[in-house]
């Protein structure tokens, strides 16, 4: 068995599309995500605009010549977006800490291996390899609170929460990447 991880930058990762889509259904459309198929179409139709993002950066886990896994990223611009779940992100942090430690930083929009993959080491290369090069090692992510296993991953990586999720346990959280230069500035989660 042979296993590797290719950088994308820009355009060429497109030509893995049904791939990626496919590792997606595997990885989201069962718990604790539980999207549904149509998810996957819009990831897709995103990724064909995110690749002209500045800053994009994608990487793509090959085992056997099949695709596994994927992470992508890029730079996050100024004014914040909007769209997604940034509004939960930006009330979370505040304005001015959303403006100082995420824009102008390297956003991880996905990251997924497909089940059979996991505890292989795959998405922490891929993880590495969207974010070794981050601006000043600025890399940040959100991810929900319902995906207990990706927050203990993020967590023994290095990555430091620095939002925390609403009273009743639903939402969002930032975590902020194990160079970024804030990550010591924000309280400790509950």
């Amino acid at each position: 068995m042979t296993s590797g991880i290719r950088v994308h930058r820009g355009p060429g990762v497109l030509a893995h599309t049904e791939a990626l889509r496919s590792v997606y259904v595997d990885a989201f459309c069962a718990p604790p995500w539980n999207e549904d198929e149509e998810r996957a179409t819009e990831f897709v139709a995103r990724l064909r605009e995110d690749v002209d993002r500045p800053g994009f950066t994608a990487a793509t886990a090959v085992r056997d010549g099949e695709v596994v896994g994927f992470a992508t990223a890029w730079t996050t611009p100024a004014p914040f977006p909007t769209d997604r779940c940034h509004p939960q992100a930006a009330a979370g942090l505040g304005a001015c800490r959303t403006t100082d430690w995420l824009c102008g930083a390297r956003g991880i929009d996905e990251l997924a291996v497909r089940r059979a993959d996991r505890g292989s080491g795959l998405a922490g290369g891929l993880l590495d390899a969207v974010t070794e090069d981050a601006p000043g090692g600025r890399a940040w992510l959100l991810t929900s609170v319902r995906g207990g296993r990706a927050l203990a991953f993020y967590r023994r990586r290095g990555w430091t929460q620095v939002t925390h999720p609403s009273p009743d346990g639903r939402g969002v959280v930032v975590l902020l990447g194990p160079h970024h230069p804030a990550r010591f500035s924000a309280p400790l989660p509950l």
